[in-house]
């Protein structure tokens, strides 16, 4: 029996995309062990994972500079590992895994194609094709391993649905109503669809019979924004600040569709299989970071020469204009939640 180390340690929307490899291994592989090493965020993603897939959550702030990472190593060599699968290739990783080959452990480590990124974000001349996602890289990362497999995985909860019932704080469905959860928020503004926007994008669903629409978000500036929609739009309730992770993904399971950015959200609703309308700014999913998506999920964004311009939404617009995002109409948003709402009602009554 082989134990791996894998290691990913952010964003949380990248150790998402790794969830459903590290499933899947343990699926193809039952007599070995794989030990997820992250951020202590992530445990919730693995909360309900395979015997064999097990998780150490580090606050790196605690292991700082080369001294702290090596006494991690010191504390992670006690574990008896047999390889280490390196998902995120930076200076700490680097230093672990380093660290675990010359104590003759064999280790391999991702390749993110940052030569094709730049290719496909530079400004002139951009090479506009679909890149290796980032799912595949880190299953080619296992395959360099010794481990070959291909991704077998429905959802964290492993096909079913999360049992909320004992929970009275969490909502309650009434009959006939509509679950639109929506995730205006992410790392850069880049990917944020226009606050002003989406204001709209909700007032217009809130009009809508039978429709409930809950606003998923974190910290004090995100509350803000969600509370003040929650006061001005009727079936409007704002989630921020009042669960842990493992309940709003319990929640998140039970919407009829995600609204979201190029996001954690995105692929976290992809975790639980739900269908997600995402919404791309200055990036593209052409560069990888779609996820794995539920049937029936739908990309938004706008045909400019410009785009994509970035991989993480974090640079400036040139234009200074976001006009990638302003040119997505609120009108077509809610039009395509509305049909992703009615295909997955006719695929739930034919199967």
């Amino acid at each position: 029996m082989a134990h791996i180390l894998a290691i990913r340690f952010s964003a949380l929307g990248d150790i998402a995309m790794a969830i459903p490899v590290l499933y899947s291994f343990a699926k193809h592989y039952p007599q070995h062990e794989v030990t997820l090493l992250s951020r202590p965020v992530a445990g919730a993603l693995l909360a309900e994972a395979p015997r064999n897939v097990h998780f150490i959550g580090v606050d790196l702030k605690q292991y700082a500079g080369l001294k702290g990472l090596w006494r991690l190593y010191e504390e992670l060599k006690k574990m008896s590992f047999d390889a280490v699968a390196d998902l995120h290739d930076v200076i700490r990783s680097k230093v672990l895994r380093a660290a675990f080959r010359h104590a003759g452990l064999p280790t391999t480590h991702i390749n993110k194609g940052r030569n094709a990124k730049r290719a496909l974000t530079r400004r002139l001349n951009k090479q506009k094709v679909q890149l290796t996602p980032s799912t595949e890289r880190y299953l080619q990362t296992f395959t360099a391993l010794g481990y070959p497999f291909t991704i077998d995985f429905t959802s964290i909860y492993g096909g079913r649905k999360p049992d909320t019932a004992t929970n009275t704080e969490m909502p309650t469905r009434k009959e006939g109503e509509k679950w639109i959860g929506i995730a205006p928020f992410a790392a850069h503004k880049g990917k944020i669809y226009p606050l002003t926007q989406m204001e709209k994008v909700i007032a217009m669903l809130s009009k809508q019979e039978k429709n409930r629409i809950f606003l998923f978000g974190a910290g004090a500036y995100e509350k803000t924004w969600c509370e003040k929609w929650q006061s001005a739009y009727e079936h409007t309730e704002s989630l921020v600040g009042k669960f842990k992770m493992s309940n709003e993904l319990a929640l998140m399971s039970q919407m009829d569709v995600m609204l979201t950015m190029d996001s954690a959200n995105m692929h976290l609703a992809g975790l639980v299989k739900t269908p997600t309308v995402s919404i791309w700014g200055a990036t593209h999913p052409y560069a990888g970071f779609s996820g794995m998506p539920a049937e029936g999920s739908q990309q938004m964004g706008s045909d400019m020469d410009c785009r994509p311009c970035s991989i993480f939404g974090n640079k400036n617009c040139y234009r200074k204009d976001y006009a990638c995002l302003w040119s997505i109409k609120p009108e077509n948003i809610v039009e395509t939640i509305n049909a992703v709402i009615s295909s997955k009602a006719e695929y739930t009554e034919t199967t």
